[in-house]
């Protein structure tokens, strides 16, 4: 009996002391490292993975994922994703692991309006104001914070009717609207906004923006953050650790907005994702006692 089987024999022994034996395989296991994700790759969508042991950096598409030290990563694709995608992992011991990605395609929502144009022609004052707040959105996204929220499951931020889905477009006499981006909740003015999973405040607008109203944005870490429109109040402040569950504001129609309603936006990156996906189906909403 050579020396390699004796120490397995050994370890398979102890088995019965409690301490555990390594599977037959597993010597070729670790000479055959493996990307593991939690969950099928679709547009739109959001997974957890596991990276080999030893990966000194992780890529998708040539582009660098973080990667936490217990070797799980985040990934999102969005809505236009193409069918596949490619990650590599690249071990300290100098070998490379790759896996393709089947990206699984969605059914969108599209609406033809073929007597309406698109949209009118911006204001200087508007397009103005708008270049200022869009460096305000693209410098809190740059925020990396050490959340841990990426890892949990998420909860809606808000309870109603879903009245906009992520995705959904309309055609506007032939030329294509840009595809809504997040998830709407028509939960009624001033109801309650709490947050979906632990984070950190990276934007909370002192005025309304043009569009997008009273925003807050938060950070869950590893690239993934969400953006709540169209708030009536926002009752936290930059900088602020939040818990998942805890309020953050209140339901309103600030900004473009046609009624009171929650838009609810996440982006892994610069991949816009589901947030339905996320959080499953929407709870019943309880009715107030009389």
């Amino acid at each position: 009996m050579t020396f390699s089987h004796r120490a397995l024999l050994m370890l398979c022994v102890s088995v019965m002391l409690g301490l555990g034996c390594p599977p037959a395989d597993a010597k070729e296991a670790s000479a055959q490292p493996q990307i593991r994700l939690d969950a099928p790759a679709l547009q739109g969508g959001y997974v957890l993975g596991w990276a080999p042991p030893g990966t000194r950096r992780l890529t998708l598409d040539g582009t660098d994922v973080r990667v936490a030290p217990d070797g799980r990563f985040a990934l999102g694709f969005g809505r236009d994703q193409a069918p596949s995608a490619m990650l590599v992992a690249e071990l300290r011991d100098g070998r490379t692991v790759q896996q393709s990605l089947a990206i699984s395609p969605r059914q969108w929502q599209i609406e033809n309006l073929p007597t309406l144009p698109r949209f009118a022609q911006p204001s200087a004052e508007f397009q103005a104001r708008r270049a200022v707040e869009l460096q305000q959105i693209d410098a809190a996204r740059k925020i990396a914070s050490p959340s841990m929220g990426w890892r949990q499951r998420f909860i809606w931020p808000a309870r109603g009717r879903i009245s906009g889905v992520f995705g959904s477009q309309r055609i506007y006499a032939g030329e294509a609207g840009v595809p809504h981006n997040g998830v709407d909740v028509a939960g009624g003015m001033g109801g309650p906004v709490v947050a979906p999973a632990d984070g950190v405040v990276i934007l909370a607008a002192q005025s309304p923006f043009t569009l997008e109203g009273n925003l807050l944005m938060i950070d869950h870490g590893m690239g993934l953050n969400s953006a709540f429109l169209h708030l009536s109040r926002i009752d936290v402040k930059l900088g602020d650790i939040v818990r998942q569950g805890q309020p953050l504001g209140a339901i309103g129609m600030t900004g473009r907005a046609t009624g009171p309603h929650l838009h609810w936006g996440m982006r892994w990156n610069d991949a816009r994702i589901d947030p339905a996906l996320l959080v499953g189906p929407m709870p019943p909403v309880t009715p107030p006692s009389p």
